[in-house]
């Protein structure tokens, strides 16, 4: 299930970048009649312009790196711990096994609830680290088209 999980999330980061990219793509018109050259060279004066003013290059984007997904097991572990500390009880009052069994259910019972709290914790931080890569290349687009409209063309 965890699996699932994290193919889902990295499926959802991957096509959230995509029509961030998408979304972004402008329309831009020379309005004081440049030539087709002439607008290349300044779309590439305003891209270096923009990655100097901002850090990032979309060519190589250093975006925040996704942390990795939550180990499992936590059921597993509860459950270990808890027919240790069980066995330990249940042989003071004379049935270690029992004990055990009742520290194993108690103990995988937490165990679950914690191994879902970290995975919610988890999710969370994959949803900021898309939204600062997305902020982060939203900034570099608003620099370039400042840089466009200044040299004479209509960004839309």
């Amino acid at each position: 299930m965890r699996t699932y999980l994290v193919l889902g999330l990295a499926l959802g980061l991957g096509m959230l970048l995509h029509v961030s990219h998408l979304s972004a793509q402008t329309f831009v018109f020379p309005e004081k009649g440049q030539s087709p050259e002439q607008q290349e060279l300044d779309d590439f004066t305003c891209f270096k312009w923009a990655k100097q003013q901002t850090g990032y290059d979309p060519e190589h984007p250093d975006l925040a790196a996704t942390p990795p997904p939550p180990s499992g097991g936590g059921a597993m572990r509860g459950a270990m711990g808890g027919a240790a500390l069980g066995a330990i009880g249940g042989a003071i009052a004379g049935n270690a096994g029992e004990g055990a069994a009742i520290g194993a259910a108690a103990g995988g019972g937490m165990g679950m609830m914690r191994q879902r709290r970290v995975e919610r914790g988890y999710q969370e931080e994959v949803q900021q680290t898309a939204a600062k890569n997305q902020q982060t290349r939203a900034t570099f687009d608003r620099a370039h088209n400042v840089c466009m409209e200044a040299k004479g063309y209509k960004i839309g």
